[in-house]
C-alpha cells in the first residue's frame, strides 16, 4: 500500500508539472501543429489615431491600417501579436522600458528616439500639417507665433512647436481632443501628421476645419521595438514579404483609398 501510495503521488506531481509546462507566449494549443511553440508577442499601440488604430465602438475590436499590417506581419512570420491600447507618451516609455515587445501607432522615426528604441524598417511616408477653423486668417506654420496651438503629447508635433515656434503649445494625450477644442474655437490651430488630421477633417469636420501651408518635416513611420530586441530582422523580414507579396497594397488600399506610393 505504502509503494503504492508513493507511485500515485509521483504521477500526480507529473500532472502538475505537464499542465505548468507550457508559457503564457504559446498559443491555445500549445504549437503550431509541428511541436514547436508559436510565440505571442505584446503589442502596443494607440486607441484612437485613425486611420491607423482605433477601437470599433461597436464590436470593441481593434482596426486600422497599422493592425492590419501588424497582423499580416506576424502571420508571415508565424508569432501571434495581442495589442494593449495606451497613451502615446505611454507607448514610448513602455519601449524605453522594455515592457513591451514591439509598438505601433503611426510612430516617427527620429534620431532622437532612435537612442532608445530600434525600429523596422519605415512602412510609411508621413509629415505634419497645419489644421485651423475654415474662417481662420493663419495660412501657414509662420502665422503660429502668439497663437494657442494644439498637438498630441509626446509627439514629434509637440517638439516642432515647442523648438520652431513661438506658439503657445496646448499638448493632449488623445488628439482627438485637439480637433474638438479647435472646433469649439478654444484653438487657434492644431500641428499633426498629414494622414490623421486628413482623415478627421474628412470624416467629421469638413464643413469647419481645413489644412494650411506645406506638410512640414516629411517622416517615415517605423514598427518601434525595446533598444536591442532581437525582433527586429524577424518584423523587418515579415514587412518585405507582405510587400513583395502585395498584401501591404491591398492594407494600404483599403485604408487610404489609393495605391500606395511606388
Amino acid at each position: 500500500m505504502k509503494k503504492l501510495m508513493i507511485l500515485l503521488s509521483a504521477v500526480l506531481v507529473l500532472g502538475v508539472l505537464a499542465a505548468c509546462g507550457t508559457s503564457g507566449s504559446s498559443n491555445g494549443d500549445g504549437g503550431d501543429g509541428n511541436g514547436e511553440e508559436t510565440k505571442t508577442y505584446q503589442v502596443a499601440t494607440d486607441a484612437n489615431f485613425q486611420p491607423f488604430e482605433y477601437k470599433n465602438p461597436d464590436t470593441g475590436e481593434m482596426e486600422g491600417f497599422d493592425i492590419e499590417l501588424m497582423r499580416a506581419i506576424a502571420e508571415e512570420q508565424g508569432f501571434e501579436v495581442e495589442f494593449e491600447t495606451m497613451a502615446f507618451d505611454g507607448l514610448l516609455a513602455s519601449m524605453r522600458s522594455g515592457k513591451h515587445d514591439i509598438g505601433i501607432a503611426g510612430i516617427s522615426i527620429t534620431e532622437e528616439r532612435e537612442e532608445f528604441i530600434d525600429f523596422s524598417d519605415s512602412y510609411y511616408d508621413s509629415g505634419l500639417i497645419v489644421a485651423v477653423p475654415k474662417d481662420s486668417d493663419i495660412e501657414s506654420i509662420e502665422d503660429v507665433a502668439g497663437k494657442n496651438v494644439g498637438a498630441r503629447q509626446g509627439s514629434t508635433s509637440e517638439q516642432y512647436l515647442l523648438n520652431k515656434t513661438d506658439a503657445e503649445v496646448t499638448a493632449y494625450p488623445e488628439i482627438v481632443t485637439a480637433y474638438k477644442n479647435l472646433e469649439r474655437g478654444r484653438l487657434d490651430a492644431v500641428l499633426y501628421d498629414l494622414p490623421n488630421v486628413q482623415y478627421y477633417i474628412k470624416e467629421n469636420a469638413s464643413d469647419k476645419l481645413k489644412t494650411v501651408g506645406e506638410v512640414l518635416e516629411g517622416q517615415p513611420y517605423g514598427i518601434a521595438m525595446p533598444e536591442g530586441s532581437e525582433l527586429v530582422d524577424t518584423v523587418n523580414e515579415g514587412l518585405q514579404k507582405v510587400k513583395d507579396s502585395g498584401k501591404y497594397a491591398e492594407i494600404y488600399k483599403k485604408w487610404f483609398g489609393e495605391e500606395p506610393p511606388k
